[in-house]
Formats: structure tokens, C-alpha cells, sequence
């Protein structure tokens, strides 16, 4: 065994080959595809951004109309579905919600084929298309309202803001919300993305491996983090209480929510744009108090780790929580969000792994006894 190579966590072990997406954690880097970050949440939309994770290249004008088209029609909840949001156990979690609904999504696509190996996403979008769907008419129903069915004119993010609050969205709030999924579309193999791949790599279906990852995802040390840094901005309630508050955390040995992440040791590229958004959405609705709070606290932390020679930056889910919460998004929502941005990453993932399959195997170093007697249960003692 002195040989057996160990790393917990599987951390900075390479499992696979991957052409999807390229983090250059030292510079603060993030590729799609080849494309930058920057260029595709500025340029494209999200329905844009899945056709290239799903398709592997940008599309053409009539390629992305016709996409569109398929995507916005798919966007509907079938009366079943919708019946089983309605019943889903109120106490529940959301994320307990989308992970069963996926499931059984899968038994209304047409001529569905058995054999997984023949599930192609790239025809059914349920996974993209419908998530949004579950997440905003699941807020409707334990708000006691109505199911708004979506539109077809609309971005996906605009769409998503019309069907939980029941009002066509600014057109800048619905730009903006589109281009948040866009960030939060794909980022490598991170624990959901792995999952994903894991059950994939056994030939199951495009449903389970997406219900997987969003299991994975729902862990509190993986998705969610941006919910408890807007608790903690509203803990600390006021910009000049900023810096007493950081005492007292740092004091107590509190880790400050959205500051660092496992690859970066940079700046996160996502965290800049979705900085931006939060500034202009804060100036246009009046409200810069989340901005200003945000700031100050990423100013006074850095300050004090940069003394002790450790640099820590903000990661994307730093200042999203506080723009979902200006779109009018609660942050019991923000995780399943999050989800809805993930799930092209996820399929494309999942198509990748079984372009050039082979089934997940890793061992595990044991560490335990052998060569146990045996006691028959009547001569076992306890204790």
C-alpha cells in the first residue's frame, strides 16, 4: 500500500478529459468552450449560452431560432406536474422539490426510449426549460396563488421573473436575470457536475444524473452560500457596522460567507459582472444599501487577511444573493436558482461522459481491521 497514491476528496485529482469549460484559478479566468466569461454574459443569452454547452459552438441565427423556439415551448408544466408541486409536502425544501420533479419529468417525454444510453437531452430541454417552471409556480402555490404559465416572447429570465411574480419584469431586470444564469452555467467538475458524470458514466438517463447533481448541489458546502451571505448583511444591518461586526466575527472564528473559493486565487471573473449588477440595480431601485454593506465588508476582510499574507477575494455567490433579492427573488429560492442556471452545465457534462464512456471506479484506501474472529450470536457479550 505505500505506493497507493492518496488525495481526499479526490482533490487535484484529474478524473477525466474535458473540452466544456477552463478556470484559470491563479489569473481569475473562466472559459466556455473557448469563450470567456466576460464576453458571453455581456453578449450572448442564456438560451444562447445552452445551445453552445449543449452543441459545443455558438449557433447560427436560424440554429438559435429554432433552439429558442424549442426551448420556450417546453416551458410549460403539464396539469400532473403541476399537481405534484401542489402536493409536494409544504415543510419541504425546494431543492427536495426539484430533485423528485426531475424524476418525473422523464415520464412525459414523447416516444421516450428505454435503453439510457439513447436519452438525448439535446431533444427534451425538460431539464433547462422546466426547471425555472417548477421553482416559480412551487413560490406561487406556498404564497397561496396561482400558476402564471409562461410566455414565449420572453427571455429565459425574464420569463422566470414574470412566472413568480405574476408582472411582466423590467426589461433591465430581465437582462440581468438571464445573464445570471449565464454565470452560473457551468464551472467544471465541481461536486453537482461530478455526480452528474458519476451516474452518467453507468448509463443511466439524462433525468437521474441531473436529480443527482441536484442533490449534490443542495449540500450546505456546495450550493446556497449566496442565502447566507444575505443573512449575514442583514445581520450586520448598516455600513458602519461593517467593521465592528468583522471584529467580533473574526473574534469568534466565524467564516465570512462568500469570501474564497476552492480554485480561484483571484478575484472570481463572475463575482466583477455580477458586482456590476448589483451597483446599476441598486441605483435604479433606490436601495444601496446591500452594495454598500457588501463592499465595505470585502474592503475590511481583505485588508486584514492581506496583513496575515493570505488573500482572499469574493466568489460569485459574494453579491448574488443581494441582486436576487432586489429582482424580488426570496432567498429560500436562491439555491433552486441556481440550479436553473446549472442545468446546461450538467447535460453537457453528462453528454461528454458518454461520448467516451467508462464507468467511475475509484478505490478506497482501507483502513480498517482484518482477520476478525467470528462469535456466533448467542456468545456475544455487550460492551
Amino acid at each position: 500500500m505505500a505506493n497507493t497514491e492518496y488525495a481526499k476528496g479526490l482533490e487535484g485529482v484529474i478524473a477525466a478529459e474535458s473540452k466544456i469549460c477552463r478556470i484559470d484559478g491563479e489569473n481569475g479566468k473562466l472559459f466556455y468552450l473557448g469563450y470567456s466569461i466576460e464576453d458571453l454574459a455581456r453578449n450572448t443569452s442564456f438560451e444562447e449560452t445552452t445551445y453552445l454547452l449543449l452543441y459545443g459552438e455558438l449557433p447560427t441565427p436560424t440554429e438559435l431560432e429554432s433552439f429558442r423556439a424549442r426551448m420556450r415551448a417546453g416551458r410549460d408544466l403539464s396539469p400532473a406536474v403541476l399537481h405534484m408541486i401542489k402536493e409536494f409536502p409544504p415543510q419541504s425544501h425546494p431543492m427536495e422539490l426539484l430533485q423528485s420533479v426531475i424524476s418525473y419529468l422523464s415520464g412525459y417525454v414523447e416516444h421516450k426510449i428505454q435503453h439510457s444510453a439513447y436519452c438525448n437531452c439535446r431533444d427534451t430541454l425538460h431539464q433547462i426549460s422546466q426547471i425555472a417552471s417548477v421553482v416559480a409556480a412551487l413560490h406561487r402555490f406556498r404564497q397561496g396563488l396561482e400558476y402564471v404559465p409562461p410566455r414565449s416572447d420572453l427571455s429565459h429570465g425574464a420569463n422566470f421573473l414574470y412566472m413568480l411574480h405574476g408582472e411582466e419584469p423590467d426589461p433591465e431586470d430581465g437582462r440581468i436575470m438571464d445573464a445570471c444564469l449565464v454565470l452560473h452555467a457551468e464551472h467544471s467538475f465541481n461536486a453537482s457536475t461530478f455526480t452528474a458524470r458519476v451516474v452518467a458514466s453507468t448509463l443511466s438517463t439524462c433525468y437521474s444524473s441531473v436529480s443527482a447533481a441536484i442533490g449534490a448541489l443542495y449540500g450546505s458546502l456546495h450550493g446556497g452560500a449566496n442565502e447566507r451571505v444575505l443573512a449575514m448583511v442583514d445581520e450586520i444591518g448598516t455600513k458602519d457596522n461593517v467593521e465592528p461586526w468583522l471584529e467580533k466575527a473574526l473574534a469568534e472564528k466565524r467564516k465570512i460567507m462568500g469570501m474564497g473559493h476552492r480554485v480561484y486565487r483571484a478575484k472570481d471573473p463572475r463575482a466583477i459582472i455580477i458586482e456590476e449588477y448589483l451597483q446599476e440595480l441598486g441605483k435604479r431601485k433606490g436601495n444601496t444599501q446591500y452594495y454598500e454593506i457588501l463592499k465595505e465588508l470585502e474592503r475590511a476582510f481583505r485588508e486584514r487577511m492581506e496583513e496575515k499574507g493570505k488573500p482572499i477575494y469574493p466568489n460569485v455567490d459574494y453579491f448574488s444573493g443581494a441582486v436576487y433579492a432586489l429582482l424580488g427573488i426570496p432567498a429560500r429560492l436562491f439555491t433552486p436558482v441556481f440550479a436553473m442556471g446549472r442545468a446546461p452545465g450538467w447535460l453537457a457534462h453528462i453528454l461528454e461522459q458518454r461520448s467516451d464512456n467508462r464507468i467511475y471506479r475509484p478505490k478506497a484506501l482501507y483502513v480498517g481491521e482484518l482477520g476478525k474472529d467470528f462469535v456466533p450470536s448467542s456468545e456475544r457479550k455487550s460492551g
